[in-house]
C-alpha cells in the first residue's frame, strides 16, 4: 500500500513539474517569437527582397511537416532554392548514384546546386530560419525543439519516430549545436530522440546559448 502511495505521489510531482516545463516554455516562446518578429522586421523585408531579384517565384516556402503527437502543418522558411527543386534533385539522384548513396545517409546534399545565390547566405546565418518564428507565435513549433522532419522521412526515422514527436519541433534543437552539419540522418534521429527524452529547462537554456555560439562560429 505504502509503495503504491508514494508511485503515486511521483506520478503527480512529475505531472506537475512537465506542466509548469510546457507553461513556461510556452510563454517564452511566444514572447521571443513576437518581440523577434517585430526587432527583426526590416531584416525579413530586406530578405523578401533579395530572394525575389536573385529568381523567381515566391520569398516564402511553405512545406507540410511533421509536428506534435505526428500532426502534420505547414512549415515557413525563406525559399533558398530554385523554384523546380525538387524536380533537380530526382533526376539528380537518377542519374548520380555517388549523389543518390549521399542523399539516402544524409537527406540533404553537401554542396546542392539547387541552392540559389542569395540561398547561400541566408542559409550560412541561417536566416531562412526567420519565418518560422510565426510558427511558434501560433504554437505548432518552439524555440527549442527537434526539426521538424518531412513526412516522406518517416519510415527512415525507425524507432526513434514515437520519441522525436513527443516535443514540439524547434527553430533550434539538440542535433544542431551538437554537430550541425556533420551528423547523418540516422545520428540526427537518435540525438533528438534523447533531447525528447531529457528535455527539461536547463537542457533548453544551454542549447539556447549554444545556438549563438554555433551561428557565430559560422560567420
Amino acid at each position: 500500500m505504502k509503495d503504491n502511495v508514494l508511485s503515486a505521489e511521483i506520478t503527480t510531482e512529475q505531472t506537475h513539474n512537465i506542466s509548469l516545463y510546457s507553461f513556461v516554455k510556452r510563454f517564452f516562446d511566444i514572447l521571443f517569437s513576437l518581440t523577434a518578429l517585430i526587432v527583426l522586421s526590416p531584416i525579413l523585408i530586406a530578405v523578401v527582397i533579395l530572394i525575389r531579384l536573385d529568381s523567381k517565384g515566391k520569398a516564402i516556402f511553405v512545406q507540410k511537416r511533421i509536428g506534435l503527437n505526428g500532426k502534420l502543418f505547414n512549415m515557413y522558411k525563406f525559399r533558398s532554392m530554385y523554384q523546380n527543386a525538387d524536380a533537380i534533385l530526382e533526376e539528380m539522384i537518377a542519374n548520380d548514384p555517388a549523389i543518390a548513396d549521399e542523399y539516402a545517409i544524409n537527406k540533404k546534399l553537401k554542396n546542392d546546386p539547387r541552392i540559389t545565390r542569395v540561398g547561400k547566405f541566408i542559409r550560412k546565418v541561417s536566416i531562412d530560419e526567420l519565418p518560422q518564428l510565426f510558427n511558434v507565435l501560433t504554437g505548432d513549433m518552439s524555440l527549442i525543439g527537434n526539426r521538424p522532419y518531412l513526412p516522406k522521412e518517416m519510415n527512415d526515422m525507425g524507432g526513434y519516430l514515437h520519441e522525436i514527436v513527443k516535443t514540439k519541433p524547434g527553430i533550434t534543437g539538440y542535433w544542431q549545436v551538437s554537430g550541425r552539419n556533420d551528423t547523418s540522418f540516422i545520428h540526427r534521429c537518435k540525438l533528438e530522440a534523447t533531447y525528447s527524452h531529457k528535455a527539461c529547462f536547463r537542457l533548453d537554456l544551454k542549447i539556447f546559448f549554444k545556438t549563438f555560439k554555433v551561428l557565430f562560429k559560422g560567420l
